[in-house]
């Protein structure tokens, strides 16, 4: 990587061997050193997919993913204790929230920019700050889907903290937004405000409407928050599969599952994680247990009996899929339709119908960043042996 540390944040200047009480994890080494392998020199961003079926050219660079991608991995450099001294984050982050304004990418996108500015106490570019006044002003969030409204609100809540208090007013208009067109009565999120589609909601969707909750509900001091984000938090607990699993489709109206593939790994190891932190310090007594195995999940306590590491490349795989949907998402839909208004809430399948998909996503590496750089209570995972091992061939 072409990079010099040029922050001004104390810990951005940290070398990982300086303190044994400052180096990270080997989890979190782990994921450092796997986003080496998906580091794009020629943009200086991270790649949207790193290839694992053995191609000579594995990365694939899909430009408005690599830049969304690379400020989720920056958002999780915010939380490391040491960032590596080759990593120059302030000219990684301009020179790719500079692009969003140019690219064709989602709402959510601004909202992963502001959150990772906040977090490393960077300038947002001014087009970029115009174009969210902009939305902001306008309020027109009806096609807003869920990913959108919890990442925008996330964002301003961290700006917020970071001082711009001008900022509470669209974040209570957004939460109220939220609270009255995307929470169900079941404890799940809606996907979106209106429509037919709304009430099939993906795993994202509980994942970035409940981390908006608690950190509205911190910020604000507001009970009504904290209370939806526990709630959506049992409710997922309560439909995690036998092996740990996250399941990756729901019906939020009836609060069952519609379907548990994909299962995705990043789901497993880092995004459950995230929220499931904050579920610990609001008293979701089961969420530590819950953490825990769904983690193990990916170390192979799964379908497949195997892990889902690949220790050469200190890289995972993405998902666990059914045989005849590695090519296509046409027939979920379907099905999932299906199972909400003819079928009870579905299970896992035979394992002989479930494959591998060969790639790995380095927004994937950058969640298990976020929710386990600042973790020292878990060494039975931020230690375990897979990955110091890998570390050390």
């Amino acid at each position: 990587m072409n990079m010099n540390p040029d922050i001004d944040v104390v810990k951005a200047s940290i070398h990982l061997g300086e303190s044994q009480s400052l180096r990270n994890s080997p989890l979190v080494s782990y994921a450092l050193a796997g986003l080496q392998k998906c580091w794009l020199p020629e943009h200086g961003r991270w790649s949207h997919i790193y290839h694992l079926d053995g191609r000579d050219r594995p990365n694939e660079s899909l430009p408005r993913s690599d830049v969304f991608y690379t400020l989720n991995v920056l958002l999780g450099m915010s939380r490391l204790n040491a960032i590596p001294v080759d990593i120059n984050v302030s000219e990684i982050f301009e020179r790719n929230a500079s692009q969003l304004t140019r690219l064709p990418v989602s709402n959510y996108a601004f909202g992963m920019a502001l959150w990772t500015a906040a977090e490393l106490n960077l300038e947002l570019p001014p087009d970029m700050l115009r174009h969210l006044n902009g939305l902001l002003a306008e309020k027109n969030w009806a096609g807003f889907r869920a990913q959108d409204l919890g990442m925008l609100l996330t964002g301003i809540l961290a700006q917020i903290r970071a001082g711009r208090s001008e900022w509470l007013g669209p974040a209570n208009s957004l939460f109220q937004f939220l609270n009255q067109r995307y929470h169900s009565q079941s404890g799940l999120f809606f996907d979106a405000p209106f429509g037919f589609r709304r009430r099939f909601a993906s795993f994202a969707t509980q994942t970035y409407l409940t981390i908006a909750c608690y950190h509205y509900g911190e910020l604000t001091g507001d009970p009504v928050a904290i209370e939806m984000a526990n709630a959506c938090a049992r409710k997922l607990i309560a439909l995690q599969g036998p092996c740990g699993e996250w399941p990756w489709f729901f019906d939020a109206e009836k609060g069952q599952v519609l379907d548990f593939y994909e299962v995705y790994s990043v789901h497993q190891y880092g995004m459950a994680p995230a929220f499931l932190e904050c579920a610990e310090r609001h008293g979701v007594l089961e969420a530590r247990d819950a953490l825990v195995r769904g983690f193990k999940w990916v170390l192979g306590n799964n379908q497949l009996a195997r892990s889902m590491l690949i220790p050469t490349l200190q890289l995972s795989l993405r998902s666990q899929v059914r045989k005849n949907e590695l090519q296509t998402k046409k027939w979920r839909m379907l099905r999932a339709v299906r199972n909400a208004y003819l079928q009870p809430a579905a299970g896992l399948i035979d394992p002989a119908n479930v494959a591998l998909r060969l790639e790995c996503r380095s927004y994937e590496l950058g969640w298990i960043l976020w929710s386990f750089g600042q973790r020292s209570d878990l060494p039975q995972l931020t230690h375990h042996r897979n990955f110091s091992d890998a570390l050390s061939k």
